[in-house]
């Protein structure tokens, strides 16, 4: 079975003009403020062990607010977040899922954006042999369903997202050249919960509960 096709959703224009089509994204691109990342990898497109989806919600933390694992300074935990931008930080959520992020920044700063949530692109049927699951708006909508449909685990943590590890983030694709995103707070946090630092591609049925409000 199929994935369903992208919704062709209008918005802003593509900032990713500077990565070659079809290439990893550059170290580059992730060398810059997190929230400007953030917004930009929705639409764009991560891949591991034969299977992919597009990036549908993100949440961006930084050194700076108390909710970012930077925040304590540099640890044995959180040296992959003070590293060189266009890593994976990977770690394990309440002793249960893999979560993963994209290091952002220059390198000596804690910064890195959570992948929330994936609409299914390629190997769908394989995302629910790993998720148990058969519904696709079910396979990634969230940051531990993602990562066991994507079968990314804790070795992935501190390898390159630029082509030369496991896990792969992509340009947009064509489909998704123009994404309507909405801001809004970050979920499953107890700090800094004001900050809007959440970024969803509006009305999309992919993206974890709760829904952002716009």
């Amino acid at each position: 079975m199929s994935a369903e096709p992208a919704p062709r959703l209008p918005a802003a224009p593509d900032p990713l003009a500077a990565a070659a089509s079809g290439d990893p994204l550059p170290a580059a691109f992730y060398d810059r403020p997190v929230l400007e990342v953030a917004r930009d990898l929705v639409g764009c497109v991560v891949a591991h062990a034969g299977a992919s989806g597009v990036i549908v919600e993100t949440e961006a933390y930084h050194d700076s607010e108390p909710a970012c694992h930077a925040f304590v300074g540099l640890t044995q935990r959180t040296q992959t977040l003070f590293g060189p931008p266009g890593r994976a930080y990977v770690y394990r959520s309440y002793g249960i899922h893999a979560l993963l992020n994209a290091v952002c920044e220059p390198e000596g700063v804690g910064a890195a954006v959570l992948i929330r949530a994936l609409e299914p692109l390629h190997g769908v049927e394989l995302m629910r042999a790993r998720r148990g699951a058969d519904r696709a708006e079910q396979l990634c909508s969230g940051p531990g369903k993602l990562t066991q449909a994507l079968g990314v685990e804790l070795g992935e943590n501190d390898t390159p997202l630029t082509g030369a590890g496991p896990v792969a983030i992509h340009p947009r694709p064509e489909a998704w050249r123009e994404v309507d995103v909405v801001a809004g707070e970050r979920i499953g946090i107890t700090k800094a919960v004001e900050l809007p630092w959440r970024f969803c591609v509006r009305g999309s049925r992919h993206v974890s509960r709760p829904w952002p409000a716009a």
